[in-house]
């Protein structure tokens, strides 16, 4: 099996005559679509509304993009909140999801009147104390134990930091209706990147029979549920990607089987899908520089971990494709390695690829979600341009490079060091 670059090597040489190596690129359309077929796949909810996580991939211009197709922003700090607010966001457009959250971030998204997501039972007192309870907030559910989809354990709520106990979820509701709270909002995050197809409708299944265990111990009306995150993207060839109108089908069975019948009778679904929207959308295209053979044959390119954290940080797995080699045989085993003082700055470890040649262009695919978004300057190493591929085939620059000058910016209040 394999995975495909959305651009040639005939594509990306032309791309490199004006934009340098390394860079993210982006497929509008592969964007576009992939939204337009998850409002399908949820259609049946009347309320449903998907919030783009910003977290995945904050640039402006992808997420006006998705703005276009009418859905809302997931924000987790004051930045991402200042940046909703820049493109227009606001109300019932923005959910605010935080941990550890201070004082000015609460207050900011009480200003935009963002739908607030508390992480923790002391959080009550405190956006109390820093914005006000507003009568719609949604609160994070932690069930503990173990969270399997059928016979397989997928994740272990009990040890992640986020969300409530079912006993703090009574209590928190009860104490925020005495605070003025009328309407509640259920969300939970169980696992990461699920390609398993039942991962979302098992998900649903238990926030919906929480919903109705919340209604029956506090009256309270409970208005969404919040599916959060979760569903994956196939990094490897061998992954079947996630069947959105299955899952789709499947939440929809568990709402009528749960919720229908209940006394809360309906209720929005609202989901949270950074990775899935734009992770296979985006790729990192990398020109190689240097062979280095020792006890392994090394391919030394222009980008690193600051470019694309995730396998020096995760081990995770990215394919890599060849540009212009896609048809050749993959007789070659090698290490793809960046520039960094770090041996876990490698994009692929025993890679068997095409032989490669000094020149050669490297598309690193699956980098749109997590991606540019996680970079840093660790070696005074710069974060590169972002591009995006329009429908109609042209390019359009939508970050540009870092320069040194951008490095050494958090000086400027000194004369210490002078940058031309």
């Amino acid at each position: 099996m394999s995975k495909n670059a959305f651009i040639t090597k005939e594509q990306a040489e032309a791309i490199c005559k004006e934009y340098p190596t390394p860079f993210h690129i982006y497929s509008e359309d592969g964007i576009r679509t992939v939204i337009r077929n998850l409002k399908k796949a949820f259609s049946w909810n009347k309320g449903y509304r998907e919030y783009f996580a910003v977290k995945a991939c904050p640039n402006p211009f992808l997420i006006k993009m998705m703005q276009e197709e009418d859905c809302g922003v997931d924000c987790s700090s004051y930045t991402e909140l200042m940046l909703a607010e820049s493109l227009g966001f606001s109300g019932k457009e923005i959910m605010f999801s935080s941990n550890a959250t201070p004082a000015e971030d609460f207050k900011y998204a009480r200003k935009l009147d963002a739908i607030v997501n508390l992480d923790d039972f002391s959080h009550i007192d405190f956006l109390a104390e820093n914005g006000g309870i507003p009568e719609e907030i949604c609160l994070r559910y932690n069930p503990g134990g173990f969270f399997s989809v059928g016979n397989s354990i997928m994740g272990n709520p009990g040890d992640a930091k986020y969300g409530m106990t079912p006993e703090q979820m009574v209590e928190g509701i009860k104490k925020l209706m005495k605070m003025g709270a009328k309407r509640f909002g259920i969300h939970a995050f169980l696992a990461s990147n699920m390609i398993e197809k039942d991962y979302y409708p098992t998900l649903a299944a238990q926030l919906f029979r929480e919903a109705v265990r919340l209604n029956k111990e506090t009256g309270a009306e409970i208005s969404f549920v919040n599916l959060s995150g979760g569903i994956g993207i196939p990094y490897k060839p061998e992954d079947e990607p996630a069947d959105i109108f299955y899952i789709g089908a499947g939440v929809e069975k568990a709402y009528n089987e749960i919720i229908v019948p209940s006394p809360i009778k309906s209720l929005d679904i609202k989901t949270e899908l950074g990775r899935y929207i734009t992770g296979p959308y985006g790729m990192l295209i990398t020109r190689v520089l240097h062979q280095k053979n020792t006890f392994k044959q090394y391919i030394g390119t222009d980008a690193c971990a600051a470019n694309l954290m995730r396998p020096a940080m995760y081990g995770a797995y990215h394919h890599i494709v060849v540009l212009g080699k896609e048809n050749e045989p993959c007789t070659k085993t090698y290490d793809v390695t960046g520039g960094l003082c770090e041996n876990n700055d490698k994009f692929a470890i025993d890679r068997n690829l095409p032989e490669i040649e000094i020149g050669d262009l490297l598309a690193i695919l699956d980098s749109g979600a997590h991606g540019y978004a996680m970079g840093y300057n660790y070696n005074g190493k710069l974060r590169s341009a972002e591009l995006l591929l329009k429908t109609d085939g042209s390019v359009q620059m939508i970050r540009r490079a870092e320069t040194p000058k951008d490095y050494f910016a958090t000086f400027d209040f000194s004369d210490i060091i002078k940058v031309k």
